[in-house]
């Protein structure tokens, strides 16, 4: 498995099977990365979104990319700091949930954001290690790639700290 922690844009991930949305419960446009994802996946992916909302705390669902260059789009729902206690816990979860998508539908290749880290209020290190724990939990999974795209130099060198604690550099 190869790992990439890239300052990157989500939507301009063109050699990866699926991308994975940070997104709210209704899986709808919304800020950040949702909005991003949505914008360029087009007002499809809205409409196919629609009756399979809401999504839980912490689970995956997929759907096709529609516009975007990625054939799929994996929706995750976090947790805010600002409404749960346990936010981390759900994030860790999100993530395992993540995986589980991805095997089951025999997925190769993911390029992921840090979940939960915009409106909802996760601070980057503390993403970075969650992720960091459940990429190496899941270390012998058919993924051949996984891409961190974060938004900042100073989110690359959390996520790599993290990633170097875990002895996944």
């Amino acid at each position: 498995m190869r790992i990439e922690i890239l300052v990157s844009n989500i939507v301009k991930q063109n050699d990866i099977e699926a991308v994975v949305n940070s997104a709210n419960a209704n899986l709808r446009l919304g800020s950040g990365v949702a909005g991003a994802i949505h914008a360029a996946a087009g007002p499809e992916l809205e409409a196919y979104c629609e009756p399979i909302a809401p999504l839980e705390l912490g689970q995956a669902v997929i759907t096709p990319g529609f516009n975007l260059p990625n054939k799929w789009v994996i929706h995750a729902r976090a947790g805010s700091m600002i409404t749960y206690d346990n936010a981390l816990e759900i994030l860790e979860e999100c993530l395992n949930s993540v995986f589980r998508v991805a095997l089951q539908n025999n997925i190769k290749s993911i390029a992921m954001p840090a979940i939960g880290t915009g409106v909802f209020k996760i601070p980057n290190s503390d993403c970075a290690a969650i992720t960091a724990k459940v990429i190496k939990q899941n270390i012998d999974s058919p993924l051949n790639l996984i891409r961190i795209c974060v938004s900042s130099v100073d989110a690359q060198k959390e996520f790599q700290f993290a990633f170097a604690e875990y002895q996944l550099d």
